[in-house]
Parts: structure tokens; sequence; C-alpha cells
């Protein structure tokens, strides 16, 4: 994968450390709300938008039949007023985790400077809202001291995130990038690798640092599937 200029990165479980707190905080949320959803389903469809995720969630509970892949199509503002009550409760366990947790997985710096040093650019992008990815950023300074060139989220993009492509567009109107030819997309979930795909991105790679197990994230589109990010500099030199 020569000739790239761009990297997307996803934050939870690809570049932050989570010990699948992501999952357990929106699990923890929906079960004291009562909203019956196994944590293994949350661990599928993490990085999205946590509203719509709630929405989507809801929605199921009460026999709607919606495929994951058109997660961002599908609009539930029947749901909205109940789907806001437990993302404030969510984002409360959420914050309180990263206030006090916030730890880069081992070697990701390492993997910055590699590809700033090689002329590539840095985003992250995330389903998180803007007061989850400013404190991971507060917490890590990446922006601060030029490890990463832009930091995307949800509401960069008006709440719409993945599976659509729109954070990726973002990153690379921002930075410049003219062409998804030039462009990795790189995260830990099936919403990772749907964005990836949907954006046209060269390289869609799955990590298994993450929530999702190899099996899972082979029944999405994908370029790769590697163990963690320090495997990506050896992908893009072949």
């Amino acid at each position: 994968m020569k000739k790239n200029k761009l990297v997307v990165f996803d934050l939870s479980g690809t570049t932050v450390e989570d010990d699948n707190a992501v999952a357990k905080s929106l699990h923890q949320a929906a079960i004291e709300y009562g909203l019956q959803v196994p944590l293994c389903e949350f661990e599928k469809t993490i990085g999205t938008n946590k509203i719509h995720l709630y929405q989507y969630h809801l929605a199921l509970s009460k026999g709607q039949t919606i495929g994951f892949e058109d997660f961002e199509r599908t609009k539930f503002p029947e749901l909205e007023d109940e789907a806001m009550k437990i993302f404030e409760r969510y984002s409360v366990i959420m914050l309180d985790y990263y206030n006090h947790h916030v730890k880069a997985i081992s070697g990701t710096e390492d993997v910055f400077k590699w590809l700033h040093a090689n002329n590539i650019k840095i985003a992250t992008d995330t389903g998180f809202h803007r007061d989850i990815n400013n404190a991971i950023m507060t917490g890590l300074q990446w922006l601060n001291d030029g490890l990463i060139d832009l930091a995307v989220d949800v509401e960069t993009t008006d709440g719409v995130g993945r599976p659509a492509p729109y954070m990726i567009f973002h990153a690379m109107k921002t930075l410049g990038i003219q062409s998804v030819h030039e462009v990795i997309k790189i995260g830990d979930t099936p919403a990772d690798l749907l964005s990836g795909y949907n954006a046209g991105c060269v390289g869609n790679i799955g990590v298994l640092s993450g929530a999702n197990n190899k099996a899972t994230l082979l029944e999405y589109p994908h370029t790769h599937i590697i163990n963690d990010i320090t495997e990506l500099p050896k992908l893009i030199q072949l």
C-alpha cells in the first residue's frame, strides 16, 4: 500500500486502551434504564453515534427489523427522547472512565511518529461525542504535541457517524487529501470497516486489539485484519 497520504485511526480499542469499557458503559446504562441488550451486541455495534445506537437498539427491542449496514440510513425520531435519557447516563459513566483511565495502546505513538516521518498525515475519528473526544485528547495531548493532525468526532459531521463515510471525508477535506486511493482507515469494529468501505479507502484495516474478534471482523468488508496498529508500517511498505 504505497503512496498513502492519510491514515484515519479509530480511538478506543485501536489507539486508546479500552478494556472493553465503551461496550460495558453502554451496556450498564442500558440495563439501568431497563433496555435488555446483551453486552456482546454492544461490542458489535460500538463505533457509532451513541445516541443513534440507543435508538437502534430500542427499535430492535420493539420488534423492528433493521440491518446494521443501514444504521445511519434509518432514523427513529420517535425514540430520540428515550435514547437521550440512556445516553446521558452513559456519558457520565464514560467520562468518569476516561477522566481517570486514558492511556495509549502500547506502540501507538511510535506508529504516529513513523507515519509523520514518512510524510503521512494522521487523523482520528470516533463515535464519541465532543465531550468524550475532548477528554481523551486532553489526557493524551496528541494534538498539542503534534502527534496527530486532526481529531474528528460525530459532532463534526452533525451527528452522522459510522458506518457513513463522512468523518473520513471531513478529515480528507480538512487535511487536503483529494483521493480515497491515498487513504487508509483502521479500527476495531464493524462500524469502522463499513465506514472505510463506504468511503472507498485503499486500505480498510481491522485490528484485534479492541472489542471484536477476528471471526466478527471477517464478516465485514476489509483489506487486512491485523493484531494491532504496530503492524501498520510493515503493510504500508509492501
